[in-house]
């Protein structure tokens, strides 16, 4: 994956006035926006999922232009390619775990599948260990379990990359720590590029990469690690020790 972006976008709530003006380039398997909270790391990703344009500037993925102001150029979210994990997991009740994770795929209606796409979600199904579980609905799932079925949904179209939204903090630290190594081998599995936010060390110990220091809406710093998370422990810790080793605006 390769993220070009240059983009302002001002925000405005009575008196407060938020400006986020992000400048970066990174490739890798793995990139991680890490910063406190209000920096700008959503905002960045919701410009990238094409859910908010941006008031000036340019996105490029894997060198398709997504978005020019100048050009008049803002590609619909449904055809960018990309699938989203949203923080809160955002299944439908109504719906079985089956027929949430073929929701992604955009066929289909009030959950009916066709037989090609009945197929795609028994493959993943099988890959997250949860074929057991297909006519189950998402209140009888455990935490770990309904991130389990975000996740299949946003991976079924086998999008060229994904984007993560602080996917792990709804989860107890144990939880968490499990999730990450589930979520970074089924990706890993499928071929599919990660860009995820954050503010925990821990992730960013986990998925490595490229890292993307925010702080007030600015970039401040980026570090690529050669070895990554698909390079073993070597990576994490270095990527870890350097979000610990920085002092940012919003934590004093």
């Amino acid at each position: 994956m390769a993220l070009r972006l240059n983009i302002r976008k001002t925000l405005r709530s009575g008196a407060q006035e938020f400006e986020l003006s992000t400048v970066f380039e990174a490739e890798g398997r793995s990139i991680v926006l890490f910063g406190p909270s209000g920096s700008g790391k959503t905002l960045t990703l919701r410009a990238v999922a094409g859910l908010m344009a941006p008031d000036a500037g340019r996105i490029e993925l894997d060198g398709q232009c997504l978005f020019d102001a100048a050009q008049g150029i803002n590609v619909p979210a449904r055809e960018r390619g990309v699938g989203l994990m949203f923080q809160d997991y955002a299944l439908f009740p109504h719906l079985t775990v089956a027929q949430n994770v073929g929701f992604g795929l955009g066929r289909g209606l009030f959950g009916r599948l066709d037989r090609e796409a009945r197929r795609r979600v028994g493959e993943l199904l099988d890959l997250a260990g949860m074929t057991g579980m297909a006519d189950a609905s998402p209140e009888r799932l455990s935490g770990g379990q309904r991130q389990r079925v975000a996740l299949l949904r946003a991976l079924a179209k086998s999008p060229r990359a994904l984007l993560l939204d602080e996917p792990f903090s709804a989860l107890d630290p144990l939880l968490r720590a499990r999730m990450r190594r589930e979520v970074r081998s089924m990706c890993q599995a499928l071929g599919t590029p990660t860009l995820l936010i954050t503010h925990d060390p821990e992730d960013v110990a986990e998925f490595g990469g490229t890292v993307v220091l925010y702080d007030a809406g600015r970039v401040r710093r980026l570090e690529a690690f050669s070895d990554g998370p698909d390079g073993g422990c070597t990576g994490g810790p270095g990527a870890r020790a350097l979000v610990l080793g920085e002092h940012f605006s919003a934590y004093g």
